[in-house]
């Protein structure tokens, strides 16, 4: 089974909150300290997988913004 790499990204995002959350409830250190750990561990896997992701688009730099494409408009206006 395969697992949407969005998975990675919400799962070291939340890990991430909880350490803050963590050490503003002024935590004892070796909770804070392995969480720590962990999230830039996370953190390093979550861009692997990222990176290693098979995602394919056919959108172009000439798209600009999906909500906004600049060039697309004028092209279409000129025709």
């Amino acid at each position: 089974m395969k697992i949407p790499v969005l998975f990675y990204i919400v799962l070291a995002t939340i890990l991430l909150v909880l350490l803050v959350i963590m050490l503003v409830m002024d935590m004892p250190f070796n909770w804070v300290f392995f969480m720590t750990c962990v999230g830039e561990v996370l953190v390093i896997f979550m861009v692997y997988k990222v990176l290693r992701d098979k995602y394919a688009t056919k959108k172009t730099f000439d798209d600009f913004y999906e909500d906004h494409p600049i060039g697309k408009e004028e092209r279409q206006l000129r025709k």
